[in-house]
């Protein structure tokens, strides 16, 4: 795909689909983490304020696979709850 002749409205529905993506790619790793299928939704959002928790509120921090991991086993330890 060339992005040569792509506008402002391209570069947005393109971030939009990526984000999608993205989301149902954490559902996807939540769920082999053992979270319950009908908790997803409720993990999600345990997952995002626990991001904060457990990394620290530095929005240029990392957010790479050992930090996803570690926000992931944070959370199976404080929300048992979610999982199966």
């Amino acid at each position: 795909m060339s992005y040569e002749n792509y506008e402002a409205d391209d570069y947005q529905e393109e971030i939009k689909d990526l984000s999608v993506q993205l989301a149902d790619m954490l559902n996807v790793a939540l769920y082999f983490a053992g979270v319950k299928k009908a908790k997803l939704e409720e993990a999600i959002d345990a997952y995002l304020d626990d991001m904060d928790e457990t990394l620290g509120e530095d929005e240029d921090a990392p957010m790479g696979f050992d930090e996803i991991v570690k926000v992931i086993n944070h959370l199976k330890s404080a929300r048992k709850d979610l999982f199966a």
